[in-house]
């Protein structure tokens, strides 16, 4: 089957690392790539400065960290990408993992000071699991970082992939040169008042010009390198990058800009158009004529104005048209999607049209939720949407009774987003959250206040782990009955028990052997 030309120029991905590591600021200099903003702002802004297009939450201003992912769609060199930024901080991981389920690609990006760090870690498993096609860019190499050879080698050892730089870099700190592109024989000179490159041709690494404009000491140390990197590493092989084996890896500074062109010229060359994707009936291919797609993000409040919900839709297949009635499969009924936008961050435009690797947002009513299908009529549902059991829990209390209904409110929209789990008590009329990472805590009682005028203090529930009970009704209502303090309802008035200790978790599983007590609302 014949790919569309439209589909064909898709290139979505997204971009992981530990905080810190560089990931907002290269966003903005891709829009800036892009062309579709004039400046590129900064993580924390000054009175003269913009802040990020990326991070557009005021509680992520004012700390200067994504607490969210945020989707981009801009044009590059003929392509159409679709990107999405994800936050770094492991207590907003979901977030980061749901996003890597909706995309292609993903651009890894280390920290030449810090080198390979714990985050980045945890999220590579999660690329190769999927077998996401991955690239690098080592960022900050105008900065005193580690050794270039020490680099590689921990991509290799540490993330478990092979891989291949595409350049190297001449010089380190304030005497970082530029990047020598081992493919043309080009050196990218380094300027750093401005990070803009000019690009030589060199007739290869022994050229005397290199030496005229870096220096002895500094162009020797590259040679040793480029021995070593042509001499002793495969070279690179697009199938096994593909199948997530092998990585692309590149230099560059992402505040000065310096080699952010060509890493999206990687990604408009290299990384793979729109893939084919499991459901539970088959393999959906980005070629199909119908419409397929699912929602993998939903965000409240993106307009404060107007109280918007939006819920976010990688479309797998087909072609998208304002206005088209498609079959929403868990609730088994159509619905008309009446104005899909494309994004920046949380500027939103109303388009006519989409195609298969596009992320569009759709004004959500209350209908969607994390993991829905969508297609043009085939009932079958998109595999592969992770779901998290929380880890932290607190009592929600209100602090001015006269706010009840915004907090009920506030409540019900946050945790639909998917980031915090709401419960009732079976004994207690005072709702419970429960989160994965303790800022979760946090960014919810600034954005009750923020957004829903609601004050609220989080009160820490001591917990060992949270199991679903699952079992015959009379078997669960035995249990509840006899464990009612510890046990709650989830928002599909599933049974959950909140077990304060082990103990008590094993002594429950030992007394009960006729009911399961599962680790996600999944089972």
């Amino acid at each position: 089957m014949s790919i569309n030309p439209e589909i064909a120029k898709r290139r979505t991905f997204a971009i992981v690392s530990h905080p810190d590591a560089g990931k907002t600021t290269i966003t903005e200099k891709f829009l800036w790539f892009g062309k579709v903003i004039r400046e590129a702002g900064h993580v924390r802004a000054k009175a003269n400065r913009n802040y990020t297009v990326s991070d557009w939450m005021k509680i992520e201003q004012d700390r200067g960290i994504s607490v969210s992912s945020s989707v981009l769609n801009f044009p590059f060199e003929g392509c159409w990408f679709n990107l999405v930024d994800t936050p770094g901080h492991q207590d907003f991981c979901e977030d980061t993992y749901r996003a890597l389920t909706a995309v292609d690609s993903a651009l890894v990006l280390i920290d030449s000071v810090n080198g390979v760090e714990k985050q980045t870690i945890k999220l590579m498993e999660v690329c190769r699991m999927r077998h996401t096609p991955i690239i690098t860019f080592i960022n900050k190499m105008d900065l005193d970082g580690r050794p270039v050879l020490d680099l590689i080698d921990q991509i290799e050892s540490v993330l478990k992939i092979k891989a291949i730089p595409f350049t190297l870099p001449i010089g380190v700190g304030k005497l970082f040169k530029g990047v020598y592109c081992i493919a043309d024989n080009t050196f990218n000179v380094y300027d750093a008042q401005s990070g803009h490159q000019e690009i030589l041709q060199m007739t290869g690494p022994d050229d005397p010009k290199l030496v005229e404009l870096c220096g002895e000491n500094w162009v020797n140390q590259f040679r040793e390198e480029y021995d070593m990197v042509t001499g002793g590493m495969d070279p690179f092989d697009h199938e096994l990058f593909l199948k997530g084996e092998m990585c692309p890896v590149f230099f560059g500074s992402a505040v000065t800009g310096f080699g952010v062109r060509q890493l999206l010229n990687a990604f408009a060359d290299l990384a793979p158009a729109p893939m084919p994707r499991e459901t539970d009936k088959r393999i959906v291919d980005p070629s199909e004529n119908d419409f397929s797609g699912f929602v993998f993000k939903i965000q409240a409040n993106m307009d404060p104005k107007h109280r918007d919900r939006t819920a976010f839709i990688r479309i797998c297949s087909g072609q998208f048209q304002r206005g088209d009635k498609v079959y929403h499969v868990r609730t088994e009924r159509d619905v008309r999607l009446a104005a899909p936008t494309a994004f920046l961050a949380k500027d939103k435009e109303v388009i006519d049209t989409a195609w298969a690797g596009d992320i569009v947002g759709i004004n959500d009513p209350g209908l969607f939720h994390i993991g829905d299908t969508l297609t043009k009529g085939e009932k079958m549902s998109f595999s592969g949407i992770p779901d998290f059991a929380p880890e932290y829990f607190a009592r929600v209390t209100l602090l001015n009774p006269l706010k009840s209904k915004q907090l009920a409110k506030g409540l019900k929209e946050l945790t639909e987003e998917g980031a915090t789990q709401l419960y009732q008590p079976f004994k207690s009329a005072i709702p419970v959250i429960g989160v994965v990472g303790e800022l979760q805590f946090d960014v919810l009682k600034f954005r009750l206040m923020s957004e829903y005028g609601a004050d609220v203090s989080l009160d820490r529930i001591p917990s060992f782990g949270v199991r679903w009970i699952v079992g015959a009704p009379a078997d669960v209502e035995k249990f509840v009955n006899e464990n009612g303090g510890d046990c709650m309802r989830d928002k599909e008035e599933r049974f959950v028990c909140l077990f304060p200790n082990e103990y008590r978790m094993t002594l429950a599983m030992k007394n009960y052997p006729e009911l399961k007590f599962v680790e996600t609302s999944l089972g």
